[in-house]
């Protein structure tokens, strides 16, 4: 019984393990009565979700840079505006990981990996892998699969100990190896049932993808494209010639059927709709516009202005959205920052040199390997061409100016840096880019700068880990110990540490220098920390670095 016990609560916590796997759905019928939103509340999705971010973060996973942050959330909310729920909070991550994955969690949290971006040609193959994990979250997919295995798993348990009963009740030396095979069977049933609700749902994520993608102005046959990549990828992993099988291929099984069916939907979607393009001396757009009332989606849902003429209907598709017109760039960045060093970078574009001649996007992203090799010199002629060449582009502006302050050209890249931010004040990437050259210079006056820079976008960063990190340094160089403080105890929170950061906020309480304000400031964080830590060590949960003191 002893033994029994054991093997029931080792397939209790790996049951429990299940209910948080995103893939564990059911079938795809409408949300009609569904107890899934009576699982959890949204805040409570969240809040899970901001705890896994903050896991990830921790430990590495994540590629938080301003750039790629800003060219990946564009395009996430661009399609998210354009899905059926619309309303529906998201928050889109990039994980620097090179396997083909991306993942939908609780709480509007959707993580890609830098693989994908690599693997694809264009950003609407991008654009509808994350349409898809956007379907996901807006059917509740997440929801039910979690409700679903809170369902299936005392009816499993109890089969399985019949089982292990059983076997014992045998007697003999067969009796452990069946307890065994009693617990694989009862785990396979589960993977099973996982598999099932996978099949079941990921048809209808397909479809509902393909209008988001239609809505958004992004081409429909992307996503048949993108899978088909992905099947004949497996092929030639199958056969020995391209190591293990995509990870993206575990979750999100990819038949001729579901490729077909994918191709289908494009096809009907092109056969009712017109590409009008717009020209102009300097640009052109085109737009997919739906002919004779067809609407781009099922619910023909419209948009309602009180402004426009009663009889004026538009369908539910995206005015703006398309290509962002950074992709290039923005897969070089990547290929760059998650590389295991620069001189790796420099070594994987010397190769794709050899294949064929590098484009502006990869050319770009030599330059940027090159300058994180600390060879600006090399790299800012680069930079300049580019820019020649695309005059008020911001990532190759802020690669030339980062370019200059490395070499020492402090006026050359201020003066860029300045124009920057008087065209846009409040630019994420551009203050965060700025504040940096700034510390770097480890100087009072310097990182005075950087806090000025950094001001505006204080009241919208509270939840902004890699800002914290950067306004804290900008303030411990500009001599102000106690906002560098708070803001260091921030990014240790955001960053999975909550009894670190509780740690470094009692320190800092301590100080006679401080103001009646700052006070009231960190009094109130050590309220709102206190009982995630209280919690944490209840489960025997602390921080590893303070435990080693």
């Amino acid at each position: 019984m002893r033994r029994i016990a054991l093997l029931s609560a080792a397939v209790t916590f790996a049951i429990a393990g299940l209910c948080t796997q995103v893939r564990a759905q059911e079938s795809g019928l409408p949300d009609i009565g569904s107890s899934a939103r009576e699982l959890l509340t949204p805040a409570q999705e969240r809040e899970y979700g901001a705890m896994m971010l903050a896991q990830l973060r921790h430990y590495d996973y994540l590629l938080e840079d301003p750039l790629i942050n800003s060219w990946l959330d564009t395009l996430g909310t661009r399609l998210a505006a354009a899905s059926d729920r619309p309303r529906q909070p998201f928050t889109f991550f990039m994980m620097r990981q090179r396997q083909i994955n991306a993942f939908a969690t609780l709480g509007g949290y959707i993580g890609v990996n830098v693989g994908l971006v690599l693997a694809a040609e264009r950003e609407d193959e991008v654009a509808a892998v994350m349409s898809h994990e956007i379907a996901h979250v807006t059917q509740l997919h997440v929801l039910r699969g979690v409700e679903r295995a809170q369902r299936d798993q005392l009816p499993i348990l109890l089969a399985m100990l019949g089982a292990i009963v059983a076997a014992q009740a045998a007697g003999g030396n067969s009796a452990d190896d069946a307890a065994q095979a009693a617990m694989v069977s009862a785990m396979g049933l589960i993977q099973q049932r996982q598999i099932d609700y996978t099949r079941s749902n990921e048809s209808e994520a397909d479809r509902l993808g393909i209008q988001t993608l239609a809505r958004s102005q992004y081409d429909p046959d992307a996503m048949a494209d993108f899978f088909a990549k992905m099947q004949a990828r497996s092929r030639s992993n199958r056969a020995g010639y391209d190591g293990p099988a995509p990870d993206y291929l575990l979750t999100h099984p990819v038949t001729t059927t579901r490729i077909s069916e994918a191709k289908a939907r494009a096809e009907q979607i092109e056969r009712n709709t017109v590409v009008a393009t717009t020209s102009t001396p300097n640009a052109s757009r085109s737009e997919r516009i739906p002919r004779n009332g067809y609407s781009l989606g099922d619910d023909d849902r419209g948009l309602s202005n009180p402004l426009l003429p009663s009889a004026l209907r538009l369908s539910g598709y995206a005015l703006s959205g398309g290509d962002t017109g950074l992709f290039g760039y923005a897969r070089e960045r990547m290929r760059v920052l998650s590389a295991e060093s620069p001189r790796d970078a420099i070594a994987e574009y010397e190769r794709l040199a050899k294949a064929a001649p590098l484009d502006e996007g990869q050319r770009y992203g030599l330059a940027l390997a090159r300058m994180r090799a600390n060879q600006p010199g090399v790299a800012a002629p680069v930079f300049a061409e580019l820019l020649e060449r695309h005059p008020g582009h911001l990532w190759l502006s802020l690669a030339l100016a980062e370019a200059d302050s490395q070499g020492g050209k402090a006026a050359a890249a201020d003066a860029r840096f300045e124009a920057l931010l008087r065209q846009m004040p409040t630019n994420r990437s551009v203050a965060l880019t700025y504040a940096r050259a700034l510390s770097e210079r480890n100087t009072v006056e310097a990182g005075k700068r950087a806090q000025a820079v950094l001001r505006p976008l204080l009241g919208a960063s509270s939840e902004d880990a890699v800002f914290q990190q950067v306004f804290a340094r900008a303030c411990e160089i500009a001599g102000d110990p106690i906002r560098a403080g708070e803001a260091y105890a921030e990014a240790a929170y955001l960053g999975g540490r909550p009894e670190q950061a509780l740690v470094q906020l009692n320190t800092l309480k301590s100080k006679p220098e401080l103001d009646y304000y700052a006070r009231a400031r960190i009094e109130a964080r050590i309220a709102a920390i206190t009982p995630t830590v209280l919690e944490l060590r209840r489960q025997g949960v602390k921080d590893e670095d303070l435990r080693k003191r």
